[in-house]
């Protein structure tokens, strides 16, 4: 029997609170994941403070990312992290290359942070955790009954505090990245912007999920538990009406009003 494939970042929150031990180096995609998330940054950041070559480094930087996708193809492995991998340093690198300045490598990491501190900062105005919805639509997709599938987790009280408390923790995050990044980025540090990006990255990234996993873990496996009993009520009540409509049914096509012409 083929091994369930384990989901990874937020889609391995979305199994929390379930029978399987919960690994954060399977959630931010495992060893070799975490390597070839990580490498492309440390050459460009390394390679550059040694040759200050930003062609140079362009090139050697692209030509890796390439690399990890044809080996994953190769070894018929999946190739969906390490292509999603690959587009991004693709934009930017391009984004460095455009403009002639290795800093640049680095502002689509401050945009796509900007996007989600301010996605998450206005869930969290208006009171729908963003966390939560994102891990509720991974955990069961709504393709019906919109409005059943929002209140089944919006109105049980702890797991909602808990999404709430873990949008908090990921706005936190994004806009710390900012807070110490860009500074860097604007007095044109490149080699100290990159190691920052580095250690903010993935370990922040790993530490987050981990965090997030204790937060939600008992709340969400209570609301698994309650949603389970009462479909087993519902189930049990369904049964225990069965019969009782079928001897009624029963009763009906043998009385009187239903004999045959032979009968009478």
């Amino acid at each position: 029997m083929a091994e369930t494939r384990k989901r990874t970042g937020l889609g391995a929150l979305a199994q929390a609170g379930g029978d399987e031990d919960f690994s954060v180096i399977d959630a931010i995609g495992g060893p070799r994941g975490v390597v070839e998330s990580m490498l492309p940054g440390v050459v460009f950041v390394v390679l550059f403070v040694v040759t200050n070559d930003l062609d140079l480094t362009i090139g050697v930087s692209a030509a890796l990312a390439v690399a990890q996708v044809l080996i994953r193809l190769v070894q018929r492995q999946s190739v969906m992290g390490a292509l999603s991998g690959l587009i991004a340093v693709g934009i930017c690198l391009v984004w460095a290359w455009k403009s002639h300045e290795a800093r640049n490598y680095y502002m689509f990491g401050f945009l796509t942070n900007g996007v989600y501190a301010v996605l998450l900062a206005v869930s969290l105005a208006a009171r729908v955790p963003g966390l939560g919805l994102v891990i509720e639509f991974i955990r069961q997709l709504p393709t019906e009954r919109f409005g059943a599938w929002f209140h089944d987790w919006m109105d049980d009280a702890p797991l909602r505090r808990a999404y709430t408390a873990v949008t908090a923790l990921w706005l936190g995050l994004f806009a710390l990245r900012l807070a110490v990044q860009v500074p860097l980025y604007l007095t044109d540090h490149v080699a100290a912007l990159g190691v920052t990006r580095l250690i903010m990255g993935i370990p922040f990234w790993a530490l987050a999920i981990w965090v997030s996993y204790l937060v939600i873990a008992t709340p969400l496996h209570r609301h698994k538990a309650a949603v389970k009993a009462a479909e087993t009520a519902d189930a049990d009540a369904a049964g225990a009406a069965g019969p009782t409509g079928d001897a009624e049914t029963t009763a009906g096509t043998d009385g009187p009003a239903h004999q045959t012409g032979q009968d009478r």
